[in-house]
């Protein structure tokens, strides 16, 4: 059931081989999926190039995510190039360094909207753009990254904490002006993994330990556990499942206190 032959998917979020979105992009490709990546700037063009090599007849395109033309024209693109569209990974991520670096309160007003633009903000005026071409495929399947920093307290963590906890109330509105139109959308909080976001946070090494340590499978996660979840919310295999928060993380939330 969790078969992607035949259908297309969008993955935003890739940065290097070590993303989330890029493990995502690997399963769902063996999964079948004829895929369109997108990189947000001329400096991770080439990183995402090289990876998009190995898959079988990619798309690739420019997407800003804190731009609306961009936006508008990934579509246009995705429209040409596949005529609709059956799923959307969201993995776009970012705050300001010094928004992580200094303590919450010092949070200026700018770093804040920076970082609720483009961790949260983007879901919204991504799925938007795509639901047209999803239509007519009879629905589709948008999936977002989280962190369970959205409902507990992480040192460092700040800001990326409030937009994530913004990130995942937006999942549930959009589920629910999605499903008439037999969208799913749903969210995976991943364990603590070593990705290009996480080196921008102090003390993340700590983190991992403290999984190690306190998750019930005593163990952390890795990029190809969460690609196989996500495999499972793209695919008809959870054709019932939208708004969740669905958490892969060896049970680390399970338990009190961090």
């Amino acid at each position: 059931m969790s078969d992607l032959s035949g259908k297309h998917g969008l993955i935003v979020g890739v940065a290097n081989k070590r993303s989330i979105s890029w493990a995502i992009a690997q399963a769902a490709a063996a999964a079948g999926a004829r895929l369109a990546l997108t990189f947000p700037s001329a400096r991770l063009e080439e990183n995402v190039r090289e990876l998009a090599a190995t898959l079988e007849n990619p798309v690739l395109a420019p997407c800003d995510v804190a731009s609306d033309q961009q936006i508008g024209d990934l579509a246009a693109t995705l429209q040409h190039e596949f005529g609709g569209l059956d799923f959307l990974v969201h993995g776009a991520a970012f705050a300001p360094a010094d928004a992580l670096s200094h303590p919450f309160v010092e949070t200026s007003r700018e770093s804040f909207r920076v970082a609720l633009d483009v961790s949260v903000y983007s879901l919204v005026a991504l799925t938007r753009a795509v639901v047209p071409l999803m239509e007519p495929r009879g629905g589709g399947s948008i999936l977002t990254l989280t962190y369970i920093g959205s409902q507990r307290v992480f040192p460092n963590y700040n800001v990326m904490g409030v937009a994530k906890a913004a990130l995942e109330s937006s999942v549930r509105y959009l589920a629910s002006d999605l499903g008439p139109k037999n969208i799913r959308v749903n969210a995976i909080s991943a364990g603590a993994i070593k990705t290009l976001a996480a080196s921008g946070i102090s003390g993340f090494s700590s983190i991992l330990q403290v999984y190690r340590d306190r998750a019930p499978l005593r163990r952390g996660v890795d990029t190809s556990e969460v690609a196989d979840a996500a495999v499972f919310l793209l695919s008809q295999a959870s054709r019932a499942v939208t708004g969740e928060i669905v958490m892969v993380d060896a049970g680390f939330h399970v338990n009190g206190g961090i």
